[in-house]
């Protein structure tokens, strides 16, 4: 069966949201929205969006972050050069 193509408009703040919601969990929005879907539709509660960071939230996670030398950051830079490197090309699960 082929998949059929639905364009949405969403309130600002829902939409922003969404976005959110997508970049947190690393997913495209169009995956959260046919997950929405998909458990509204069956009946499953949907589970609340997880509420956006305060200011004093952030600030205490970015001062708890390790510090790194200049060398120590430059190493990290090029271990994460050569594993993208390394990485095969991805392919779109829904083609």
């Amino acid at each position: 069966m082929k998949d059929s193509h639905l364009t949405l408009r969403l309130p600002a703040d829902l939409a922003r949201a969404l976005e959110r919601a997508a970049e947190e969990r690393g997913v495209a929005k169009s995956m959260l929205v046919r997950e929405a879907v998909s458990h509204y539709l069956a009946g499953a509660p949907a589970k609340p969006a997880k509420p956006a960071m305060t200011l004093d939230e952030f600030i205490r996670k970015w001062e708890s972050r390790p510090k790194l030398t200049p060398e120590e950051s430059e190493e990290y830079a090029r271990n994460i050069e050569q594993a993208r490197a390394e990485l095969l090309p991805l392919r779109d699960p829904w083609e």
